[in-house]
């Protein structure tokens, strides 16, 4: 399968599947491609994008990345 017909595929995903494929694949996903630096930085932007499309003040993001870093130094 070619990336443009897995696209298409996920595109015709109803808004339930997407959420679920989203949450399920993209931490599995992450593993191999993370390992590379520039990447992460091709991915911000985006994720950024995401974020501000959704409406989510990035003020509130940065409370809830310090809530997360601090239940990880807890375990």
């Amino acid at each position: 399968m070619t990336v443009a017909e897995i696209k298409t595929a996920l595109l015709e995903l109803s808004t339930e599947d997407k959420k679920t494929f989203i949450i399920e694949t993209l931490p599995e996903l992450a593993k191999d491609v993370i390992k590379e630096p520039g990447f992460m930085m091709q991915l911000f932007p985006v994720l950024l994008g995401i974020l501000k499309e959704s409406g989510m003040d990035l003020q509130q993001l940065l409370q809830f990345a310090t809530m997360m870093g601090e239940q990880q130094k807890q375990e």
